[in-house]
């Protein structure tokens, strides 16, 4: 099936730094084993996966007019995705982040929130939505749940499917002041820390059901190691993640929403698509970012078999 997707929202550019054994004190340095760019953030790593599954994908958002820029805007064009909607801010920098990756997997992080704390609705065109099967939203945050809420709100009545993923941290007032968003909202792809501290339950199923009663239609939450959890109705499935040789788990979550929803789009129910997901998590989480290696929608699906 066709599948036409506006990304908005959130691009960053990420460094990610693997071989360190220890963040040096003072002026030392280090030798590392590798340093490599990847295109990042909520509607971009998504993007890019996307457009890796054969997805037909447009980005909008905003970025500075600087060289961090020029580079981000080559990776994601570099892997299919229409750049053509990201707006230059001159007087911001590109959002970016350096990750470097530490021998047992924790990956501390710097990050810039750069020209994403300067993107509104008014940098996207009239045409956002012209030929659109899908809106996917990456950080409702930075335009707030009112401005959020309209522009899903006009996806739904177009008649696509839309999708929200947050990056801030969850707490209680950011899922106050995301609310309005959620009624128009199909698929929520939150991670499970997300979900305990927006809604304080004690457990990731109330947690998700909790969600599902401000008005989202289906909650699919990542689990990191443990797969993903589907909630929809009354029913709340896990779908367990696929062992694989980690080296860098930045960017499973763009990873999953990605193979979720190209899932949804080829005809799969929920869980069936959570699967394709954790498929395509399992396949970026061996690498390096979420254009590491050749990995395409048939590759993906392999691992499902």
């Amino acid at each position: 099936m066709t599948m036409t997707v506006a990304a908005v929202g959130v691009h960053v550019l990420d460094t990610h730094v693997l071989g360190i054994s220890s963040i040096p004190s003072g002026s030392d340095g280090q030798l590392v084993e590798t340093i490599r760019m990847s295109a990042a953030g909520t509607a971009g790593g998504t993007a890019l996966v996307l457009a890796r599954l054969g997805a037909t994908v447009r980005s909008y958002g905003a970025v500075g007019d600087d060289p961090v820029g020029d580079t981000l805007l080559a990776l994601l064009r570099r892997s299919g995705v229409d750049v053509g909607g990201l707006v230059r801010k001159p007087n911001a920098q590109t959002s970016a982040s350096v990750l470097p990756v530490q021998p047992n997997g924790d990956r501390p992080a710097w990050h810039c929130i750069g020209a994403n704390g300067a993107f509104t609705l008014a940098d996207l065109p009239a045409d956002v939505l012209d030929g659109v099967t899908h809106l996917h939203l990456g950080g409702p945050e930075f335009l707030g749940g009112d401005a959020a809420g309209e522009l899903l709100a006009r996806a739904r009545a177009a008649g696509i499917t839309t999708s929200v993923d947050v990056l801030a941290p969850g707490d209680p007032d950011m899922l106050a002041w995301i609310a309005a968003a959620l009624p128009h909202t199909d698929y929520l792809l939150p991670n499970d820390e997300q979900v305990l501290g927006f809604t304080g339950a004690p457990t990731l199923a109330e947690g998700a059901r909790a969600l599902l009663g401000h008005g989202v239609g289906c909650v699919a939450v990542t689990q990191g190691a443990r797969g993903a959890l589907v909630a929809v109705g009354d029913d709340v499935t896990e779908v367990p993640a696929y062992p694989v040789d980690v080296v860098d788990t930045t960017g499973c979550g763009d990873a999953f929403s990605a193979g979720f929803l190209r899932g949804l789009s080829l005809g799969h129910p929920p869980i069936a698509a959570a699967a394709l997901g954790c498929a395509t998590a399992a396949q970026v989480a061996q690498g390096l970012g979420t254009d590491a290696g050749t990995y395409d929608l048939a590759t993906v699906q392999a691992l499902t078999k």
